[in-house]
């Protein structure tokens, strides 16, 4: 998970980087990353509360199966 959120936050640095310079803004990647099998990394309630609003764990345990779900169908059928 540790390497997963790394190269999250590095593939999208360069939209950060051109966020901030479009619109003069501070923008910031939050890397979230949660396994198939529930696993969730330590820091990710410190990433969550870096996000206005609230925010549930297992809502985004049931949006990545959701988001997976579709992409297996292609690759199984």
């Amino acid at each position: 998970m540790i390497k997963e959120e790394g190269e999250k936050i590095l593939t999208y640095e360069d939209v950060t980087t051109g966020i901030q310079r479009m619109w003069t803004v501070k923008a910031k990647a939050v890397p979230i990353t949660t396994g198939a099998t529930g696993t969730i990394s330590k820091s990710l309630r410190q990433y969550l509360s870096n996000i206005p609003g609230r925010h549930k764990i297992k809502e985004l345990h049931i949006t990545a199966i959701l988001g997976t779900a579709p992409i297996l169908r292609v690759v199984l059928m």
